[in-house]
């Protein structure tokens, strides 16, 4: 990992691989709802052959009615907490989860930058949340330094890394 840059593409492929050998041993499927990596979890993991075998869909949703319509994230949340809150994640990944037949969810959002800080939520500010079927959702804040791009990457890694960890928990 490049310290300025995050992950290279090499690192984030082994980690969905990780991922991906664990849902195919566990017979489980994945959906993912994104809104600041832009679909690039499901990227880095439909990269690998065989996916369909795990990985059910993915859904970019940036703007506040695309997560009301496509995740059921409830206007009042969006107005109250932001797109960026614990809240709203855990709400995507919620969502995510009831309108597919996945055993796990993964969502993100965030801050990527250059622009998009507010009060208390800096460039690099990321919520990630994760949810088996029938568990409760968990999330965690992050605060990744570097350019877009690399605030993406630490996202998708660590997107990544969370669903590992509750695969095997």
């Amino acid at each position: 990992m490049s310290e300025n840059q995050g992950p290279d593409d090499a690192e984030l492929l082994r980690l969905g691989r990780i991922v991906a050998d664990t849902l195919q041993l566990r017979g489980q499927m994945l959906v993912t709802a994104e809104s600041c990596t832009g679909g690039w979890i499901a990227k880095t993991l439909t990269d690998l052959a065989g996916s369909s075998a795990w990985f059910e869909a993915g859904l970019v949703a940036y703007s506040y009615e695309a997560k009301q319509a496509l995740l059921g994230v409830r206007p009042e949340t969006l107005a109250q907490h932001g797109a960026v809150s614990q809240e709203t994640v855990v709400e995507m990944v919620s969502g995510a989860l009831a309108r597919y037949g996945a055993s796990v969810a993964v969502a993100v959002t965030g801050i990527a930058g250059p622009g998009g800080a507010t009060p208390g939520k800096p460039v690099g500010t990321i919520w990630i949340g994760w949810k088996r079927r029938g568990g409760y959702a968990q999330a965690q804040r992050f605060h990744f330094d570097g350019d877009r791009e690399a605030v993406r990457r630490r996202t998708v890694a660590a997107a990544l890394a969370g669903v590992q960890k509750i695969l095997t928990s």
